[in-house]
């Protein structure tokens, strides 16, 4: 094996396997994810609307282009698919500055930059398209690429214009009474 195209396959199958099941979790809650519609509200709570469209795109655009850059299918679609998804996930989370420790954009920066790299340097001779000779053509790569710019273009446009969701209310603080409840008081 070749190690650069053992290194693309490693790069595909890690970006790609966690971006297809962190789009899984957003649609249908599997690997400890909370689903469409709780995703879809959280979705509008940060001003993207409407938020079961805008999940949704995240979602299929999360779990197909994971699964084709995993494959190594269609390239560079699936790369493609997820760097736009990561441009508003990165836009998304700017206030909280760069780090993820502090709920910053480092996470989905990192996957934007190996989307991108994978993009333009193709997935490798071990990879679907490489196994079957599969080269799309250059109008539809264009294509693919000018809708997951556009597609991202409008959902950064929303954030930075959205207000934000006022914030939750507090929880009342429990009562000398719920605080002693089932206290045994022998």
């Amino acid at each position: 094996m070749g190690i650069r195209d053992t290194a693309l396959l490693a790069s595909r199958a890690v970006l790609g396997g966690y971006l297809a099941a962190h789009g899984a979790q957003k649609l249908f809650g599997t690997f400890g994810g909370h689903g469409i519609k709780p995703t879809a509200a959280a979705f509008e709570g940060l001003g993207l609307r409407p938020g079961r469209v805008t999940a949704t795109a995240a979602g299929l655009s999360e779990l197909g282009g994971g699964l084709l850059t995993v494959a190594g299918l269609a390239s560079p679609v699936g790369p493609a698919a997820i760097a736009g998804t990561m441009v508003v996930a990165s836009a998304t989370h700017r206030a909280s500055g760069p780090f993820a420790a502090n709920r910053g954009y480092e996470l989905p920066a990192t996957n934007l930059a190996a989307a991108l790299a994978l993009a333009v340097a193709g997935p490798g001779r071990y990879s679907l398209d490489g196994l079957t000779g599969l080269r799309l053509h250059r109008v539809l790569v264009g294509t693919v690429v000018a809708g997951a710019v556009a597609g991202a273009a409008v959902n950064v446009a929303m954030l930075l214009r959205a207000t934000p969701a006022p914030p939750a209310p507090a929880s009342p603080e429990p009562t000398a009474e719920a605080g002693t409840a089932g206290a045994d008081t022998r």
